[in-house]
Order: structure tokens, then C-alpha cells, then sequence
């Protein structure tokens, strides 16, 4: 009985040294590649367009989700939207204009 426990204690060693290395392999394998596909052009253009593209596509989809979970219509989630674009193109800080949107928008959903 013992040694079956002994056998199991270090199955379970082996097992959770094996999963770390493949986390680790895993979160190191993009910074090690980065170095390899920066050399491409289109790769290059892909890291510059990316971003702002998948976050208008989240803008949008959540802009269009929201107005299903109230009565007010989208005029709510412009207004936010507007106000996070205009703050961050003065202020060029994005917690600031994300936090700004979002009080507005709760602001305006709860109290008027």
C-alpha cells in the first residue's frame, strides 16, 4: 500500500513538472518566433493593422450587443463611444478615456 502511494506521489511530480515546461514552451514560443517573423514584410503590416481592427470589431460588436439589454437604442453606447475617441485623441491616455466612457455610459444607464 505504501509503495503504491509512493508511485503516485511522484506520478504526480512528473506530471506537473512535465505540464509546467509545456506552459512555459508554450508562453515562450511567440517571443522566440517574433524574432524569426519580424523579418517579413507582411507580418509586419499584419502587427500594424491588427490591433485597431480586432478592437473596432469589439467596439462594434459590443456596441451592437449592448442595445439589446435596454430600451434606450444605441444613442447610449455612441455617446460613450464618442467620448472615449474624443478624450483619447486629446489626452492620448487610454485608461483614462476608457474609464471616462464607461462611468458615462453607467452614468447614463442608471440615472437618467
Amino acid at each position: 500500500m505504501h509503495d503504491a502511494l509512493h508511485i503516485e506521489i511522484w506520478y504526480l511530480i512528473a506530471a506537473i513538472a512535465i505540464i509546467a515546461l509545456i506552459t512555459f514552451a508554450l508562453r515562450a514560443l511567440p517571443f522566440i518566433a517574433g524574432t524569426f517573423l519580424q523579418r517579413w514584410p507582411m507580418m509586419r503590416f499584419l502587427a500594424q493593422f491588427l490591433p485597431p481592427a480586432i478592437m473596432l470589431l469589439l467596439v462594434i460588436h459590443t456596441t451592437l450587443g449592448l442595445t439589446r439589454t435596454h430600451d434606450r437604442g444605441v444613442m447610449v453606447e455612441l455617446l460613450s463611444v464618442v467620448v472615449v475617441i474624443v478624450l483619447h485623441l486629446w489626452r492620448n491616455n487610454a485608461l483614462l478615456s476608457i474609464l471616462c466612457g464607461t462611468a458615462l455610459y453607467l452614468a447614463v444607464l442608471n440615472f437618467f
